[in-house]
């Protein structure tokens, strides 16, 4: 273990000093939130979706500090390390579709749902109790062993570069997190986010080139001639080359990551608050920006850290020299910090301990508002006291954000001491995360799904992939235990079934079984606040039936849909009467809140989402890493051109998710800045 990478205090000073900084920055800005831009907290919609008004730029940031998980830095390099320069790829194509494809979901629930806070509250609407309940499990299963594992990971890194015991960083990781999101909700996370992803990004493009243009690495043409000289024989790559793109190893770890990701992104009510939060016409860009921009952090930072690591290993100038680094060291992640120690010191190991903080508690808020959403919404308001108030609902998801923070540090320690390592929950998540994604898929986009296929398809989903996972590792091994579980092919084959076959499930029985939807009903879920409110949604001339039945394509020959729009800055307008939403009015009566002009709007943001999502599976997945796998090893000219082009990849995630969001937000930036400014004026 790399007990002399940092101190102890080190650790300590980092995990705590940053907490409470934080800490202290969120209740500044929401303190200057609710004073001069009439965004308070203390309100339900508030604290769990912004009051759907997030735009474009702060939600981009969000997401994509939100998946900008410190497996795609951290760990994408360990891996690069094992397995070559086509990790990265695969890794990074792993990472844009579902974003895509979040991002046509967001834009549908937007006309479908407008009022909805949580992924679970959908379900509930439509098939009642029952599909209500077992949803809320596999979104807590999945919420609980992704952000579980992403706080593992990074206590043992942290235990491995400070020598800080795995329990006390278990412990205190998520501890900050907690008072800062209990305090501002999900703006506060929108705000950390910005925050974080501003820090993180600029540290890995330093990382990076200071990597790259050290004296021992020699820039692009010196790395390249380092790691062919280093004669290393990778298993499964084409002539055991670091430097080619025909990588079985690589290749099946990128298949398992797609479907593991997808059930993350889509199973995860975070993702699916930012949706509801963002404005309308936000959300289709900022999805797609970051599902464009996430793919610089793995194929830059993986790339160039992960093959430096071969280029110096064997050298004096390694830190741990002459000793290399062992299989349990790279698969804890050791790989960076070990370049960073050797190459750049340690200004830049505390640095990347810094980042990996960074990671870490992006992730965990956005979990811990999720989290606190199923219980204060999902469960509280819906069996425990359906007339909770505004101030009830907001204290039972203050208390959640606490509860789930305490249970993650729990769950964490018990993953460690359990011996499961980050490998093994990487095949073993998709397989019990995967079984719910296209039947909730199918709940926006499908009306005949039933309530029958909605209960019994994840149910056999979940139990035919487990059935494949553990068979096919008893058969080619020999025996089920933590190591037969946790190879690669296993693993695959169990996630295919998981995610495929509950389509499969779910169109039979609804087909054996029919049964139609009005959409109309989605419009029953209303509003907690029982006070009018200043919102930007406008009111449609239209019956609910037209607006909502169809987004393309309509069954009944007629243009239907609609689109949340937004007024004109400075003249908020009321939000609809609630008596449009109450479920004791007939669907004939419902009316949908928004003006006829959201429905073009609707459907020109489905279509340009529906396409894009389309081109980037082919890009990402198809046109881009399969040429490329064959028989063939990287010229000197085209790693140049390849590693030059993933640093211009990285530079255009920063413009995107961090400059571009202060110019977005430049009017509320300036509004709050005169805002103090007068007031500190009108104080002397």
């Amino acid at each position: 273990m790399a007990l002399g990478l940092l101190t102890q205090a080190d650790g300590y000073g980092i995990i705590v000093g940053l907490s409470v900084l934080f800490c202290l920055i969120i209740i500044a800005a929401v303190r200057i939130q609710k004073r001069y831009l009439s965004e308070d907290s203390d309100q339900s919609e508030m604290f769990m979706v912004a009051n759907r008004s997030v735009k474009t730029g702060l939600t981009a940031s969000a997401v994509f500090s939100s998946w900008m998980w410190i497996n795609e830095s951290v760990f994408s390099a360990a891996y690069t390390y094992k397995w070559g320069i086509a990790l990265p790829i695969w890794w990074a194509s792993g990472l844009s579709f579902q974003i895509a494809l979040m991002a046509v979901l967001g834009i549908v629930a937007k006309l479908r749902v407008p009022y909805a806070h949580t992924s679970l509250e959908i379900m509930r609407m439509r098939y009642g109790n029952y599909v209500h309940w077992l949803f809320i499990l596999l979104n807590l299963v999945n919420n609980i062993f992704g952000c579980g594992s992403m706080i593992l990971a990074g206590a043992q890194l942290v235990t491995g570069m400070t020598g800080m015991h795995v329990v006390a960083a278990s412990i205190l990781i998520p501890a900050g997190v907690v008072t800062y999101t209990a305090v501002g909700g999900l703006k506060a996370t929108f705000l950390t986010d910005f925050l974080h992803t501003t820090i993180a990004l600029i540290l890995l493009i330093y990382f990076s080139l200071a990597v790259l243009t050290n004296e021992h690495i020699g820039g692009l043409s010196g790395l390249y001639e380092k790691v062919k000289a280093t004669n290393d024989y990778i298993p499964g790559n084409y002539e055991g080359s670091l430097l080619t793109m025909k990588s079985k190893s690589s290749v099946l770890f990128g298949l398992v990551l797609k479907f593991g990701n997808l059930a993350l992104v889509l199973m995860d009510t975070a993702f699916w608050q930012k949706s509801f939060a963002s404005e309308v016409h936000s959300t289709v860009p900022a999805y797609s920006i970051v599902s464009v921009v996430i793919l610089a952090i793995p194929w830059c930072t993986g790339t160039i850290i992960g093959l430096s690591a071969r280029a110096i290993e064997k050298t004096p100038v390694w830190f741990d020299y002459p000793n290399t680094l062992t299989t349990t060291q790279v698969n804890s992640g050791l790989v960076m910090p070990y370049v960073l120690r050797s190459l750049l010191g340690t200004g830049a190991t505390t640095g990347l301990l810094v980042l990996i903080f960074m990671a870490i508690t992006s992730t965990v808020s956005s979990s811990m508002i999720a989290v606190s959403s199923i219980i204060s919404l999902d469960f509280f308001r819906t069996y425990v006291n359906p007339r909770a108030s505004n101030r009830q609902i907001l204290k039972v998801s203050h208390w959640g954000v606490v509860f789930h923070g305490c249970f993650m540090a729990g769950f964490a320690i018990m993953l460690q001491y359990a011996g499961a390592t980050n490998n093994w929950s990487t095949y073993f998540r998709p397989i019990i995360a995967c079984p719910g994604i296209l039947p909730m898929i199918l709940t926006l986009l499908w009306s005949r799904q039933t309530k029958l296929a909605a209960i019994l398809g994840p149910v056999l989903g979940l139990f035919s992939g487990l059935a494949t996972w553990l068979s096919l590792s008893w058969y080619w091994s020999g025996a089920i235990n933590i190591q037969t579980t946790q190879l690669q092919v296993p693993g695959l084959y169990g996630a295919i079934v998981s995610f495929f076959s509950p389509a499969l499930y779910s169109v039979i029985i609804s087909l054996a079984w029919p049964h139609r939807f009005d959409w109309r009903e989605f419009l029953r879920i209303d509003l907690i606040e029982d006070n009018s409110r200043l919102n930007s949604s406008l009111q449609s001339r239209l019956a609910s039936s037209e607006a909502v039945n169809e987004i393309a394509g309509p069954e009944n020959g007629s243009e239907k849909g609609a689109y949340l729009t937004t007024g004109e800055k400075g003249s908020p307008t009321p939000s609809p009467p609630r008596a449009q939403l109450n479920p004791q009015v007939s669907l004939d009566e419902v009316v949908h809140p928004f003006d006829e002009e959201t429905i073009k709007h609707i459907k020109k943001w489905f279509k340009i989402a529906s396409i894009y999502f389309v081109v980037n599976v082919l890009v990402t997945i198809v046109l881009w890493p399969l040429p490329l796998y064959r028989d063939w090893i990287f010229t000197k000219s085209f790693f140049n051109g390849w590693v030059s082009m993933a640093i211009i990849w990285h530079f255009g995630a920063m413009f995107s998710v961090v400059v571009y969001p202060i110019y977005d937000g430049r009017h509320e930036i300036a509004k709050a800045v005169r805002g103090v400014f007068k007031e500190l004026r009108g104080g002397k």
